[in-house]
């Protein structure tokens, strides 16, 4: 069986304090009826004051919508998001906008709207999400749009942590702290990003959430003892799989308890 230092657990909790803070908005730009119909999708059952529309100061994320190639307006706003490190994700709204250089925005940070269609909200959340990182945590929190995009990215990189940690310890059962700590990690970003209060009192209820990934990896490491050949590969996907899966019942379990 695994054991965690106390310290160690409440020490997570603090530092989740600080993750959660409030921060600032997704600001929308572009042109007026574009924004202003974005900006509602985004921002459904949403918490007041987090999806604005006007200046970037302060802003954790810029969408800018372009219905045709960005005019010199457009270029200073996306100088002015990159010089204060604003990560920024490019709508493009209609084939106007198609073919002319977007400064500042990589490839990967742009979301086309299909012909005939609205704006596909889940592209853009899952592109919000991976440009946030860390940061999608207290936005997810206050916008219910973005907890599945940002929980997806949250499992998709710690589950990638866990498959290296698996390989790389060699030392028999060394991996399983760092692995624990990891995976209360990743549950505890899922919780706070689904607006759930982490505290001493709801720590029971998460490490019972943790309790079946802890049990599936200590099987799995049982059978390890008769493969002999290639069991660091095997120790990775095992951390990689139960990461992976483990994320995925935090984001069930937490999701019916939504604020």
């Amino acid at each position: 069986m695994v054991r965690l230092h106390p310290m160690a657990v409440f020490g997570l909790l603090k530092e989740f304090r600080g993750v959660t803070s409030d921060q600032g908005p997704i600001v929308i730009a572009g042109p007026r009826l574009l924004v202003e119909t974005l900006r509602g999708e985004l921002a459904r059952d949403g918490e007041p004051g987090a999806v604005k529309v006007g200046a970037i100061d302060g802003a954790t994320a810029l969408v800018l919508v372009l219905a045709a190639p960005p005019a010199e307006e457009d270029e200073r706003l996306l100088k002015q998001a990159h010089r204060k490190r604003i990560p920024i994700v490019c709508v493009l709204a209609g084939p106007e906008a198609e073919g002319g250089r977007i400064p500042f925005v990589l490839a990967t940070d742009i979301v086309r709207v299909p012909a005939g269609s609205g704006f596909p909200i889940d592209e853009i959340a899952r592109s919000l999400a991976r440009r946030l990182g860390d940061d999608g945590t207290s936005l997810a929190a206050r916008l219910p749009r973005l907890r599945q995009a940002v929980s997806d990215e949250f499992i998709r990189t710690f589950s990638r942590k866990a498959g290296l940690l698996g390989v790389a310890v060699f030392v028999p059962g060394a991996d399983l702290p760092a692995l624990t700590l990891l995976q209360l990690r990743l549950v505890l970003r899922i919780g706070a990003a689904h607006g759930v209060e982490i505290n001493r009192e709801r720590l029971p209820e998460i490490l019972a959430v943790i309790g079946s990934g802890l049990a599936f990896r200590a099987a799995a490491r049982q059978t390890l003892g008769f493969i002999p050949v290639a069991g660091w590969l095997l120790k990775g996907a095992i951390a990689y799989a139960g990461t992976k899966a483990l994320g995925e019942a935090a984001v069930r379990y937490f999701a019916t308890r939504a604020a």
